[in-house]
């Protein structure tokens, strides 16, 4: 059996063992080295290592102060794959504006909701409202964004912020499809509901 098929700790003890061993390879140390860093016993270091024995909280401290790392990061357990969508993956939403509309996270972020719009030239959402804190950051083309008497245009790179229960429109003034990455809080709106929507749009737009 290879060393990694062995790294992994019993799921009922704390994953010190895993985290200890990895991050202790990513420094590129020896467990005699950990144990000169750390003023503790190889033997006692390789135990730990191999889910034989759990460090005090003492012996805990000085581990993660010889490996350069916080205490915290030996006890969270990093087995876990992070969340991954491809592009091809995201689910499509009612169209906006004339465009298009994609759930960039397809719903597996606990606490954001990432949409990305495509809007073609001239594309507009009508003024509309809604409920939740709303976030824009334009990628590709030009947006006239209008709320109550502030009007600002923004390009690639800029980052605007509003109000959403105050009526606002999003409107494309270049000469290509524009692309805006829009984030909000994924508990804090409410989606179609037609709440101050205009008609025919589907949740989750500018």
């Amino acid at each position: 059996m290879s060393e990694e098929q062995t790294e992994r700790p019993s799921p009922t003890r704390l994953p010190v063992a895993l985290e200890m061993r990895r991050w202790r390879r990513a420094r590129g140390l020896t467990l005699a080295q950990v144990g000169e860093l750390s003023g503790l016993n190889v033997g006692y270091l390789s135990q730990i290592e191999n889910g034989k024995a759990l460090p005090s909280l003492e012996a805990l401290s000085s581990i993660a102060d010889g490996l350069d790392v916080p205490v915290a990061w030996l006890l969270v357990d990093s087995t876990p794959p992070p969340r991954l969508v491809r592009a091809a993956e995201r689910p499509a939403l009612p169209a906006v504006a004339g465009g298009t509309m994609t759930e960039v996270d397809a719903g597996t972020s606990r606490d954001l909701c990432i949409l990305e719009a495509v809007v073609p030239p001239g594309g507009s959402t009508g003024e509309h409202a809604h409920a939740g804190d709303e976030h824009q950051l334009v990628l590709s083309g030009r947006f006239r964004m209008t709320q109550g008497a502030t009007v600002v245009e923004i390009g690639p790179g800029d980052y605007l912020a509003w109000d959403p229960t105050v009526p606002h429109n999003v409107e494309n003034i270049g000469d290509e499809p524009g692309r805006i990455l829009i984030m909000y809080p994924r508990h804090g709106r409410r989606t179609g509901d037609g709440a101050g929507e205009p008609a025919g749009r589907g949740p989750g737009g500018p």
